[in-house]
C-alpha cells in the first residue's frame, strides 16, 4: 500500500514564497510548525499528483486525516503532527480545514467569482496563519487581519502559477466572471504569453488582491509575540512586492517571483522598520481567555 510520503514532490519549506518557521520564530515553536508544514505539504502533493486518479487522491487524504486523528500509523507526517498537537493540547481543526481544501482541489477545477475564491481560501490559506497564532497563544482577535493576509498570499500564488496549474492540472483559480469581464477565457492560460484581455484580467485581480493586503496591514501590530510579529511583517512585505510585480508583468512569460537578494533586502529592512514601530507601543488589553500565552 502506497503511503503519502511516497507521493511527495520533493518540494520543501525552503521552496515557498514566504518563510516557514524561519529563525525569527522561537526555537521551541519551530518543531510543531514544521510538523504542520510537512503534513500540509504531503497533502498538497497528493492533491496535485499527476499520476493518481481523483478517487485515489481522496482515499489518500482520508487516510491522512485518520492518522492525524490517531487512527492508524500509515503516514509518518500525520503521526508526527498528531503527537505534536497532543503535546501542546491543540486541536486538529486547522489541519482538517486544509484537508477540506485539498479535497476541493481534487474535485473542483473552476471558481465562479471572487467570493467563491475567498471561500476556498478560508480552507486553503487562513487556517495556516490561525494555527501559528494558536501555537503562540495569540488572541483570536487577530484572526480577521490574519485571514486577509493569508488569502492574499494564496491569491498571489494562484496568479503566479496560473499557467502551470492550467497546463498540468486543468485547474483554474482565476474566477470565471473575471475572465468574462475582461473578454478573456481560461483556455488562454495555455498560451506562451497572455493576450491583452487576459493580461488585463490578471492585472485587475492583482489590484483587487492589493486591497486585500491593505486589510491585513494591522496584523503585525496586533501580535503580542515580537518575533512572530516580525515574521508576519516580513511576509506582508514580500506579498506587497509580489503583488506589485503581478500588477505590471505577464506571469505567463515574465518573472513574478522575488530573487534571493530581494528576500534578504526586503526582510532585513522590514525587521528594522517593524522594530522601530514596536518601541513604546501601547499594548491592547487582553481578554481573560487570552491571558495565558505560550510565548
Amino acid at each position: 500500500m502506497t503511503t503519502a510520503g511516497e507521493l511527495r514532490s520533493g518540494k520543501g519549506h525552503r521552496d515557498e514564497n514566504f518563510p516557514v518557521a524561519s529563525w525569527l520564530i522561537d526555537a521551541r515553536h519551530r518543531g510543531i510548525i514544521l510538523a504542520f508544514y510537512e503534513f500540509v505539504r504531503v497533502a498538497d502533493d497528493i492533491a496535485d499528483h499527476a499520476g493518481l486518479k481523483p478517487e485515489d487522491k481522496l482515499a489518500q487524504l482520508d487516510r491522512l486525516e485518520a492518522n492525524l486523528l490517531g487512527t492508524g500509523d500509515d503516514n509518518a507526517e500525520a503521526v508526527r503532527l498528531c503527537a505534536a498537537l497532543a503535546e501542546r493540547a491543540l486541536p486538529p481543526r486547522h489541519a482538517q480545514d486544509l484537508l477540506t481544501a485539498f479535497r476541493m482541489d481534487v474535485t473542483k477545477l473552476r471558481y465562479r467569482d471572487w467570493d467563491d475564491l475567498i471561500a476556498y481560501c478560508a480552507y486553503s490559506a487562513m487556517p495556516v496563519g490561525r494555527f501559528v497564532l494558536d501555537v503562540h497563544g495569540e488572541s483570536r482577535a487577530t484572526w480577521p487581519a490574519n485571514d486577509a493576509l493569508c488569502a492574499a498570499l494564496q491569491i498571489n500564488n494562484h496568479l503566479q502559477d496560473a499557467a502551470k496549474d492550467f497546463r498540468e492540472l486543468n485547474r483554474v483559480y482565476i474566477p470565471l466572471d473575471a475572465f468574462a469581464a475582461a473578454g478573456a477565457a481560461p483556455e488562454e492560460l495555455g498560451a506562451a504569453r497572455a493576450s491583452p484581455n487576459l493580461l488585463r484580467c490578471i492585472h485587475d485581480l492583482a489590484a483587487r488582491n492589493e486591497k486585500l493586503l491593505r486589510e491585513g496591514e494591522p496584523f503585525s501590530a496586533q501580535i503580542e509575540n515580537t518575533r512572530l510579529a516580525h515574521e508576519v511583517a516580513v511576509i506582508h512585505s514580500y506579498a506587497r512586492h509580489i503583488v506589485a510585480l503581478l500588477r505590471e508583468r505577464d506571469p505567463l512569460c515574465e518573472r513574478v517571483h522575488l530573487s534571493k537578494a530581494q528576500f534578504v533586502l526586503y526582510g532585513l529592512s522590514t525587521i528594522l522598520l517593524n522594530s522601530l514601530r514596536r518601541i513604546g507601543r501601547t499594548r491592547p488589553a487582553r481578554k481573560p481567555q487570552d491571558a495565558q500565552r505560550n510565548a
